[in-house]
């Protein structure tokens, strides 16, 4: 039997369903919190988790939000130079009144306001991914086609 999904996660599964995917949102018993044990507690590579990061926009306060393959670093600088404006990383305050989620639960979609959307090209390779779904035990699996039509993300190298 199925249990009911906690509110967040619900929020991210009615976004899924209102913007026509099928992906189905998972609330799992070990945490998600980082690429390391989300791909530890699903059991894919590390490099299938699309982790979503929230960078501020230096000049214009503007929340950017990153997807990245798991062990990526995000390079601020090469970031910055793609966007035309330095940035930096988002303190918890500000991703949770930019996304309505915490750090660690942070999905590609549903958020409070629409982001400015960067996905890294290493996800590309792969035909499945996973990604967070608004806690930090729910994700849900997609296709790298599928995160960058949701996410109107474009897509460059983020290392």
């Amino acid at each position: 039997m199925s249990h009911p999904l906690s509110p967040h996660a619900q929020k991210v599964q009615v976004a899924l369903r209102t913007f026509g995917f099928p992906h189905e949102v998972i609330e799992l018993s070990q945490t998600t919190r980082s690429a390391a044990e989300a791909a530890q507690a699903i059991g894919c590579k590390v490099e299938e988790i699309a982790k979503s990061l929230i960078f501020k926009g230096k000049r214009t306060n503007k929340a950017i939000l990153v997807i990245a393959s798991g062990p990526n670093r995000v390079n601020e600088k090469k970031i910055g130079e793609f966007l035309s404006e330095p940035v930096k990383m988002a303190d918890a305050d500000f991703v949770r009144q930019k996304t309505g989620f915490t750090i660690g639960g942070v999905p590609p979609i549903a958020h409070r306001e629409r982001l400015e959307t960067i996905i890294d090209e290493d996800l590309l390779q792969f035909e499945e991914i996973w990604a967070a779904a608004g806690t930090p035990n729910a994700v849900f699996r997609l296709s790298p086609a599928d995160l960058t039509k949701m996410t109107d993300g474009r897509i460059t190298s983020i290392k």
